[in-house]
């Protein structure tokens, strides 16, 4: 891990990946869900104090008529100014508008944070890699099924996109 830059809170998002009921209650590793919530839920606070934007991105199954038990965000996390992205990919950027509605508001570094690690969290950093963001990854916000599959993104993966650190490492300018 390396040092987080010094960020511009109104330039910068933290997006946190499916940090549903049903998800954050997965056997996970290298930390329960309930401490990815924890720490994800500290680092979004940290970010509304500084002005800076909280997107939480949830899935929903396609074409089913009721999703499942569960499949709301956490309650509680969400607060008045944050953005919801409701994403029926693997990722949050195909067909949901992202993209868009973090450009109106001149956002160019994206912090990142959710579960799975592997899965909604990196597709969803490659897509935002792709479009030109900078990146940042805080590794004590995430979780995998297995801690190998979450190694393998954070030690190998997402230094290659970006920086990777711990929540209580980033600070704003």
């Amino acid at each position: 891990m390396t040092a987080a830059p010094v960020l511009d809170p109104q330039r910068t998002a933290l997006l946190l990946v499916d940090l549903m009921d049903r998800v954050v209650a997965l056997p996970l590793e290298p930390r329960k869900g309930t401490e990815v919530f924890a720490a994800a839920e500290e680092l979004a606070t940290t970010f509304r104090r500084a002005g800076a934007l909280v997107v939480l991105v949830r899935v929903e199954r396609p074409a089913v008529a009721e999703q499942p038990p569960g499949s709301g965000l956490v309650p509680g996390l969400r607060r008045d100014g944050d953005l919801e992205v409701v994403k029926r990919t693997l990722g949050a950027f195909q067909g949901t508008g992202l993209d868009e509605r973090l450009r109106e508001r001149g956002i160019t570094t994206l912090v990142f944070g959710g579960i799975a690690t592997n899965l909604g969290v990196e597709s969803t950093a490659r897509a935002a890699a792709d479009l030109g963001y900078d990146l940042v990854f805080a590794e004590d916000t995430m979780a995998a099924f297995t801690a190998a599959e979450h190694e393998a993104s954070v030690r190998l993966d997402f230094p290659r996109l970006g920086t990777v650190t711990r929540s209580t490492d980033i600070s704003f300018a």
